[in-house]
């Protein structure tokens, strides 16, 4: 440990002890997306406008050696369960391995049991359909949008960023203003709505995801600099999320609920475009301190910024705590300082730090594992990091200390093989613990949602092909790989299946297309519609197969069929004129 740390826990009991305060804290969790390490100020980041965050981190406590997971989803998955994403059934993005596991109990779960008052706003990314949704998972009030992101398959047709829809509990409601300036003035109207109950706020932005989408006004801050276009938007939407947590800590401030406030800034992944090629001056440009960007296994994949503020428990003063700690802490750490003993039925892979932050103590000497699988099923030595304190073992041969070598390029393994052994030995004993919990997650039919819209955005693909993701791709008509859906029958009964080409709301007919939306330099634009010629369509599920003729000018193709209870998988496709299978990118599933 720093000496700099070691005396700032010193110091920081006392005071603790004096101001722990006999009243639960609110909470609020704030994770944007894609904003990496260097993608603030108070980093080094000399380009970024960062003010109200660079304020913050004066007066917060900042976690220095806190991890994510590579990518979003399995992020998202270890802050709601405390366990890694390999145990839990969220290990990837899309292809119905980004639906966390039913059976697995959440952190909304822990508060509102515990006597709080629940909230989610913004992105969830942890399955769209019953009973995977966030108001399926312990969050009263929820008002988010569809799949991962602006604009993937889920989402709700056409959305920009810009005006609008997300779903509230569930149902579609229009916005007016810019997505991330919405999230923020929904999660003041939560606040202002307490009672005397203190609240858990999960506030997540899709913010600064692609695509980089923004105000211009934001966009021109960066006019003058050497960033690349699409640079210049992703700065201005880190701009902006920098103004609305200015607002949101005034609005605390000004209601005296600051004071006894868990407020934690922190991110999903490393950087999604704080560093670029600008081609036009054929160099490098933006900032990133370390090694990798999103996705990757080193350093700047997962090592993100994490602020902590309770001025109320004695977390102030701008002080740096370099304790290894990770998004899978959360759910002990956050429960711990409310004081809600945990009584879980399945181990955790994180750890109750708040003595780290409290200054009681240090952690016992951990190890930690991230990956990134993006796979049907998890896989062994696939893009691997162990972490040890500042140890970090990558594709389980190479070996780097983080506080010598921050962008790791000088690999340590030649001179303490006892420790690359005592790691991949860790490894190795790890990855045995998670292999019993792998499962996919089935959706449901004929339950609490009724009809239930399922998107290829969650098929399971037959091979590696890609599947479309997004609605770019949707427009295009790109032609997946077959695939199929786990599916859970409710009830047995007669149910009605509509396959569509495109998502229901968007009113159009099978055969359709659709007009360019055309690139600004604040916003990107969408490709045409490729028209696809659809003959007939079908659909196989439990041993059941039926197939129907495409009827001219449908909005879809419509067949009724009987189902029995219990889990199935289910595949739902067209064939065009040209005789190719075309899985249907929408399905609507009605019990009758």
């Amino acid at each position: 440990m720093h000496w700099k740390t070691h005396l700032f826990l010193i110091t920081l009991v006392g005071l603790f002890l004096a101001c722990k305060p006999s009243t639960p804290p609110n909470i609020i969790l704030i994770v944007t997306d894609d904003q990496g390490w260097g993608d603030v100020g108070f980093h080094g980041n000399e380009i970024v406008k960062t003010p109200q965050l660079d304020a913050f981190a004066k007066n917060a406590v900042e976690l220095t050696n806190y991890h994510s997971g590579t990518t979003c989803t399995p992020t998202r998955a270890a802050i709601m369960t405390g366990r890694n994403s390999n145990r839990n059934g969220a290990w990837h993005t899309i292809a119905g391995a980004s639906i966390l596991n039913a059976d697995e109990q959440t952190i909304a779960e822990v508060f509102q049991q515990n006597g709080y008052r629940t909230g989610m706003i913004g992105k969830w990314h942890l399955g769209d359909n019953y009973p995977y949704r966030p108001q399926d998972r312990g969050f009263e009030e929820t008002f988010y949008l569809g799949g991962g992101g602006v604009q993937q398959t889920p989402d709700y047709w056409n959305n920009d960023y810009f005006d609008d829809t997300y779903f509230r509990n569930g149902v579609p409601e229009k916005t007016k203003g810019y997505c991330t300036d919405v999230w923020f003035d929904e999660a003041l109207k939560f606040i202002g709505g307490a009672d005397e109950k203190p609240f858990f706020l999960y506030l997540a932005t899709n913010a600064a995801h692609g695509p980089f989408n923004v105000p211009p006004a934001y966009r021109e801050m960066y006019a003058d600099s050497e960033l690349n276009s699409k640079q210049k938007n992703f700065y201005g939407m880190l701009t902006n999320l920098d103004d609305n947590f200015g607002k949101l800590e005034k609005y605390l401030k000004d209601n005296k609920l600051l004071d006894n406030t868990i407020l934690i800034y922190t991110t999903d992944n490393g950087t999604a475009g704080g560093i670029g090629y600008n081609r036009k001056l054929e160099k490098t440009v933006g900032f990133n301190p370390l090694r990798g960007t999103k996705g990757s296994h080193y350093d700047g994949g997962h090592r993100v910024p994490f602020l902590i503020h309770w001025p109320a428990g004695g977390l102030t003063g701008g002080q740096k705590v370099d304790e290894l700690t990770a998004s899978v802490d959360l759910l002990p750490t956050l429960s711990s300082l409310a004081g809600i003993p945990l009584s879980l039925d399945r181990p955790l892979d994180g750890a109750d730090v708040s003595p780290v932050l409290t200054g009681q103590k240090t952690t016992p000497t951990r190890m930690l594992v991230v990956d990134t699988q993006r796979n049907q099923w998890p896989e062994k030595y696939r893009n691997p990091c162990v972490m040890d304190g500042p140890w970090r073992l990558v594709n389980h041969k190479e070996l780097y200390n983080i506080e010598e070598d921050p962008k790791q390029q000088n690999d340590l393994a030649n001179q303490h093989p006892d420790r690359v052994k005592d790691m991949q030995n860790f490894y190795d004993k790890w990855w045995a613990s998670t292999v019993d919990d792998w499962e996919h997650s089935a959706i449901y039919l004929g339950a609490a949602e009724n009809p239930t819209t399922i998107t290829i955005h969650d098929m399971h693909p037959d091979s590696t092909g890609a599947i479309p993701w997004n609605q770019n791709q949707v427009r295009m008509g790109k032609i997946s790989t077959p695939g199929y859906y786990e599916i859970n029958v409710a009830e047995a009964g007669r149910y009605q299946f509509e396959l569509a080409r495109w998502p229901f709301e968007a009113g159009l007919k099978l055969n359709s297309t659709v007009e360019a939306i055309p690139d600004l330099p604040h916003r990107e634009g969408l490709s045409a519609g490729n028209r696809v010629v659809l003959t007939s369509s079908q659909v196989m599920l439990a041993g059941t197969q039926q197939s129907v003729e495409i009827q001219p000018d449908a909005p879809h193709a419509s067949m009724e069929i009987e189902v029995p209870a219990g889990k199935t998988q289910l595949r739902a496709s067209f064939l065009t004129q040209k005789n190719e299978h075309f899985p249907a990118y929408y399905i609507r599933v009605t019990k009758l």
